[in-house]
């Protein structure tokens, strides 16, 4: 039997190999759904398929820096999820200063493109979610992608919800109202990656 076989690192190497290519698949997925939600919210005047649209970038940002990061030591996985949690706090900065911007120039979303987009925005990152499964307790890198994939699904939902609040109201308020939820959410989750982060650091000194 080969020798690495015996103490383990072959297991580690294969490992870190699907991990990879997990992140591969879903850095190619998010970065296609960004180009598509981002023309579809500027067409469709949409703040929460914008919000969206920006959350896909991230994520595909997030995975390139974590497949960077696969094969290397604890204090490098650390330093990408804090990096994640800045990229997180971000976007819901951002999208807070696009709401406040929808006050002083109100406008009424075409609720139809928000909820295809929507459907195709939740169907991608659904796929996304499953093939990160099986890969969120590896460690604290792909733990903090789990836990964006998983975000996304929320932020999904609520874009469907935004779509079905413009068409009963005729207003862009449940628009301006999801887009300032996942705003919140994200800034919620960048806190307890940014904490975990900092944990780990902590624990893995220079």
């Amino acid at each position: 039997m080969n020798g690495c076989c015996n103490d383990k690192s072959c297991d580690i190497e294969a490992l870190r190999h699907r991990q990879s290519a997990t992140l591969k698949t879903v850095l190619a997925i998010n970065a296609v759904m960004f180009v598509v939600e981002l023309t579809a919210g500027l067409l469709a005047g949409s703040l929460a398929l914008l919000a969206d649209s920006l959350d896909m970038l991230g994520d595909a940002l997030v995975y390139g820096f974590s497949l960077y990061v696969v094969a290397r030591g604890a204090r490098m996985k650390a330093t990408a999820a804090l990096f994640k949690g800045g990229i997180m706090a971000a976007f819901g900065i951002f999208v807070l200063g696009q709401a406040v911007y929808k006050l002083y120039v109100p406008q009424v979303p075409v609720f139809e493109t928000i909820g295809v987009i929507g459907l195709l925005a939740l169907a991608a990152n659904s796929i996304c979610l499953l093939l990160l499964w099986r890969h969120r307790g590896d460690d604290i890198n792909m733990h903090s992608v789990w836990l964006c994939s998983r975000n996304d699904i929320v932020a999904n939902v609520s874009v469907l919800f935004a779509a079905a609040g413009v068409w009963a109201t005729g207003s862009g308020w449940p628009d301006i109202l999801i887009g300032l939820g996942i705003a919140v959410l994200f800034l919620r989750s960048a806190l307890q990656v940014l904490r975990g982060a900092f944990s780990e650091l902590r624990a893995h000194p220079v």
